[in-house]
């Protein structure tokens, strides 16, 4: 039996070379793999035959958007998952979806190879191949582009010469990926650090600099998932794609960040997330509200390493498999109704109110109806600094004051 590449289709130029160009070097049949998160662009019935038409043997295609916004994108709103705190996981959140449907492809054909368009400089080869390991391991991997030689002037000439039903002649400045969760945009004028992302860079996110009448939102969430938006039921997926559009015509989640990628190199990155930006901000909110503080300062702590886990390939690794089961744990209370005001780039939270909510107005009020005792602070505090209190006498003691500036108390 002829050996079989199961191959990541995104219907490009070079993926849509890579087909041949794989068989030649491997003499392998391809199976391109074409997987929908939300992606938008071209009917993916269309990339399915162009798939077929640049010579792969068959083509998988894999509707994945409710999939990718329920099983990915909410478990990163629970995490308010935020590398480097600012960038909501774009790109990394994807490929172990399009991987897993890479591995079902993989099992249904017979191949034995993998297969992806990935450089050897950025995150995504890592983020494949070891997905692909971790749900595979008998599974091997190439990657045309960084194993085979295939450059972008080989690949024009190539769809040139064999006639590929693709374009070949006009190039975006730009790469990018993008998905329901956001959208990434790098290279071209991008790589020197000093130059302005220009309006074509956009397409997510209207300017902000001029926005239209602020937008007042409120998102229902229970146990952490987005339910409903201004009482209308949603699913995730609805909820995200609602929120892109919402937040993105007030200019909300662009983010411009040099970030360190896993190979080492800093990367300059341009990224629009509306949906992404404005959930995670009312998720932030009400877990103010409903979670008990050490559990909140230990979730943090979690949740940094969740997102670098995530960035860093490790989707399907056991440390992220047991931080879920304590994040989702944190979820149990996290329900409730937050108001957000959308508005020149910003997303405001305005307004909280949960059933399960730990704030207490008469505990907390200045006004009549105080109920908390303030009689029993001045004790606390004696308890509450005694260690630092004995440290310091002891000290002074030695000579070891804190010095003031004017000499040694």
């Amino acid at each position: 039996m002829t050996e079989r590449v199961v191959l990541a289709y995104s219907g490009g130029l070079d993926t849509s070379v890579a087909i041949g160009w794989i068989g030649e070097a491997t003499g392998a049949e391809v199976v391109a793999v074409a997987v929908d998160v939300g992606q938008g662009g071209e009917d993916m019935n269309l990339i399915r035959q162009r798939a077929l038409d640049c010579g792969a043997m068959e083509a998988y295609i894999a509707d994945a958007r409710e999939e990718f916004a329920t099983e990915y994108c909410m478990p990163a709103l629970k995490a308010n998952a935020l590398y480097l705190d600012r960038y909501p996981l774009v790109s990394a959140l994807s490929r172990p979806v399009i991987v897993k449907h890479m591995v079902r492809a993989a099992r249904q054909f017979g191949a034995t190879t993998v297969a992806h368009g990935c450089t050897g400089k950025g995150n995504d080869q890592v983020r494949f191949e070891v997905a692909t390991t971790s749900l595979a391991p008998e599974l091997k991997t190439i990657a045309p582009v960084r194993d085979l030689a295939l450059t972008r002037e080989k690949a024009i000439s190539y769809a040139e010469q064999h006639k590929l039903p693709i374009a070949t002649t006009k190039k975006n400045p730009f790469s990018i990926d993008q998905n329901v969760w956001g959208r990434a945009v790098e290279t071209g004028y991008l790589e020197d650090i000093w130059n302005e992302p220009t309006k074509d860079v956009y397409s997510y996110t209207d300017d902000p600099t001029f926005p239209p009448v602020a937008d007042e939102v409120v998102i229902t969430f229970d146990r952490g998932i987005p339910v409903a938006i201004d009482g209308v039921k949603v699913t995730p997926l609805e909820a995200v794609q609602e929120m892109n559009r919402r937040a993105g015509a007030q200019g909300v989640g662009r983010i411009d960040i040099v970030e360190d990628r896993l190979v080492g190199i800093k990367s300059r990155e341009v990224y629009e997330a509306p949906g992404a930006i404005a959930l995670i901000a009312a998720h932030q909110e009400l877990e103010n509200v409903t979670l008990e503080r050490e559990q909140a300062r230990f979730k943090r702590q979690v949740e940094q390493r969740w997102t670098e886990l995530v960035y860093d390939g490790m989707w399907f690794s056991p440390l992220k498999r047991s931080l879920d089961t304590f994040i989702e744990d944190t979820q149990r209370y996290v329900s409730g109704d937050i108001r957000m005001l959308l508005h020149g780039g910003r997303a405001t939270v305005t307004g909280r109110k949960s059933d399960a909510s730990l704030y207490d107005f008469n505990l907390a009020t200045y006004d009549e109806g105080d109920s908390f005792d303030q009689s029993q602070a001045k004790g606390f505090i004696e308890i509450y600094g005694l260690t630092a209190k004995l440290a310091a006498a002891r000290d002074v003691k030695f000579g070891n004051g804190v010095d003031l500036g004017s000499g040694t108390l």
